[in-house]
């Protein structure tokens, strides 16, 4: 294993597939329209039986069932729509098909129906898969040192702040993202994602950003057109709530699948694009492994090869364990057990007590 870490010089990206393909002759490179078709075809069969049923049938419910039923709806559709969101994600890998004109048609499409900005969105989270880790130049969810702790931070250091900082987070965090790349690296201006002149893109980026905006600002006026036809809380019924369950775990998801107390960071003397992609944690979701396309308990292979398509990550996935040992993570620790524990134990990095390692930092939580 040593030498795999040593390996990523001039291969850097493409050692991933090297460890996965070249080493164990697998097949997870191959993608499938007719099959990745099938994934967004059958996610949104479902999503539209619960639409049909919650439209069709709630409103002849007793009040006693009435309200329990609109909440399972939510709950169910919010999972189904993560699972229509993770497709798009895969889009803006180029994991859906051969054909980048295809993967960026169908991303765009799925990702404005969910209010994202999918080139905006593709550009960073392709830039935070190749600095993942990197305290310098990582996109999303990067850790501050100690010294960069706010003062208020000690107040909330108790069940009581952790139970409003989760809160925020999970209501809030998407689109301050977004809008502000809140948790993101920091930048000489505000970093906004649907500025195209943000310092986040290049620019030879900046003109597929307008069609990021111009796709959210179409689906934005077919759901004002919706609101005239059905009225505000008809849309927020059947859109807006599952909508925000959506987000909300989305920013779940990759909270725990970058922070975790065994998990290291590294600065620029330390980082490199192996390390860094196998600083990350593969989580058990139960059934809903299987609604989220396994970007839940296989998202170690994702970082390691990207343009995978996500019905061959539990195949990668168990071919890597025995190759990366010790440097692969899995923690099945029930989910809403180990958020909790993370927002307690990971709430800023300090460097490694050896010397030796000065550039590799470790989550504390002694304010």
């Amino acid at each position: 294993m040593d030498t795999l870490l040593h390996m990523y010089g001039t291969y850097k990206q493409s050692i991933g597939f090297l460890i996965v393909a070249e080493y164990l002759d697998i097949s997870i490179h191959t993608r499938s329209v007719l099959r990745s078709f099938s994934y967004v075809v059958y996610d949104l069969t479902l999503a539209s039986i619960f639409y049909y049923i919650a439209t069709t049938y709630f409103q002849n419910l007793s009040s006693l069932l009435f309200y329990p039923a609109w909440a399972l709806y939510w709950v169910a559709q919010g999972c189904i729509l993560t699972g229509v969101w993770v497709i798009a994600h895969e889009c803006g890998h180029h994991a859906f098909s051969d054909y980048q004109w295809l993967d960026d048609t169908v991303g765009l499409i799925l990702h404005s129906a969910l209010l994202v900005p999918y080139f905006s969105w593709k550009y960073s989270h392709r830039r935070h898969h190749s600095n993942t880790g990197s305290l310098e130049r990582d996109e999303v969810f990067v850790p501050k040192q100690k010294s960069a702790i706010k003062w208020y931070s000690t107040y909330l250091n108790n069940p009581l702040g952790r139970v409003f900082t989760l809160t925020i987070q999970l209501v809030l965090g998407w689109p301050l993202y977004l809008a502000f790349n809140v948790s993101g690296r920091p930048y000489d201006r505000l970093a906004c994602h649907y500025d195209p002149y943000s310092p986040i893109y290049s620019d030879r980026e900046r003109l597929q950003i307008f069609i990021s905006d111009a796709g959210l600002l179409a689906f934005t006026y077919g759901l004002y057109r919706l609101i005239l036809a059905k009225g505000l809380t008809w849309v927020v019924c059947v859109y807006g709530v599952p909508l925000l369950i959506v987000k909300g775990f989305l920013v779940l998801i990759t909270f725990l699948q970058h922070t975790h107390p065994a998990l290291p960071h590294y600065d620029s003397s330390e980082w490199d694009w192996l390390r860094g992609a196998l600083a990350t944690v593969d989580r058990d979701y139960g059934i809903l492994n299987k609604v989220f396309h396994n970007i839940t308990d296989t998202h170690v292979a994702h970082h390691l090869v990207s343009t995978m398509p996500h019905y061959h990550a539990m195949e990668a996935t168990k071919a890597i364990k025995p190759i990366l040992g010790q440097y692969y993570h899995f923690d099945g620790t029930p989910v809403v057990k180990a958020m909790w524990r993370e927002a307690k134990e990971c709430i800023y990095v300090e460097p490694d007590e050896d010397e030796k390692n000065r550039g590799v930092f470790w989550y504390r939580n002694k304010l």
